[in-house]
């Protein structure tokens, strides 16, 4: 299995720093542009790349992106152990959400970013607090200006938040998420998921030295989470006041952030035995 790591933007034949310790422990590995990618000079992007099968550890791409990624491989004769479709699933919240909704917090959305849109979503969702995200990620470090929603039923306070989270956030992927807000006693827990298996846990990326005192119950989560049928995600935990474990994030594992307790070897181990082509 091939390993496509993006290249240092100053030495586009060597690999960006933050993924040398993963390419250093890699069988095969092979460079792509990043900043032509999200540009969209795939092509470009992808000139250094030799046939095979491959998975990608590198930035976050959208949907769009990863989609003209995996076309523009295959041109070249790449062929990529997760799909776009795939992709799309794992890393916008719409896709996994039906799937997972027992084991994490209560969520509705929208298609789009006006006002109309919102409400009718706060008032499916009903009152009390909430969080408020886009289809991919949070600005949970904005926490009390752009992610937490004290009351729904102040329409005009919850709008004021979202506004700001579009003002920050830029692109707003999709449209709002809000999610029914849950009280958390615990460090977040990344776990790494290959073919419904859990391969690895470790901390989450923000709270590199903090795991919490006990491992996650996967009992609920982890049949779930297989029966999405995708090669390579994350799959983030809390544990609840009450001692619940919930599921805060899934995200595909190709662009999800390795927290250095977890050794470049550990995962290229992962990489190289677990995500075999069907």
């Amino acid at each position: 299995m091939m390993l496509l790591v993006p290249a240092d933007p100053l030495r586009p034949r060597r690999v960006d720093d933050h993924f040398a310790g993963e390419a250093e422990a890699a069988d095969e590995v092979a460079v792509v542009d990043h900043d032509a990618l999200v540009a969209g000079r795939v092509d470009e992007a992808v000139r250094r790349v030799g046939a095979g099968a491959a998975v990608y550890r590198g930035w976050m791409l959208t949907s769009d992106q990863y989609a003209a990624f995996v076309v523009a491989l295959e041109k070249r004769g790449v062929t990529m152990r997760t799909t776009a479709d795939q992709y799309k699933r794992a890393h916008e919240l719409p896709g996994w959400y039906s799937t997972l909704a027992p084991v994490t917090p209560r969520s509705v959305w929208t298609v789009g970013t006006d006002r109309a849109a919102f409400d009718r979503a706060r008032a499916e969702l009903g009152g009390g607090a909430a969080v408020l995200r886009d289809y991919t990620k949070s600005m949970k470090h904005y926490w009390h200006e752009a992610a937490y929603i004290p009351d729904l039923d102040d329409a005009d306070a919850a709008w004021a938040v979202a506004s700001r989270f579009h003002e920050l956030r830029g692109d707003v992927v999709g449209g709002f998420v809000l999610r029914e807000f849950e009280h958390f006693a615990s460090a977040e827990v990344r776990t790494w998921w290959v073919d419904g298996v859990c391969r690895l846990v470790g901390p989450h990326p923000d709270t590199p030295d903090d795991l919490p005192d006990t491992a996650p119950d996967l009992t609920e989560a982890g049949p779930l989470i297989a029966s999405l049928g995708l090669p390579f995600v994350t799959a983030d935990f809390v544990q609840r006041v009450d001692g619940t474990w919930r599921l805060v994030e899934l995200g595909d594992g190709q662009v999800s952030d390795r927290p250095a307790a977890i050794a470049p070897e550990a995962m290229a181990a992962v990489l190289g035995t677990g995500l075999a082509m069907p």
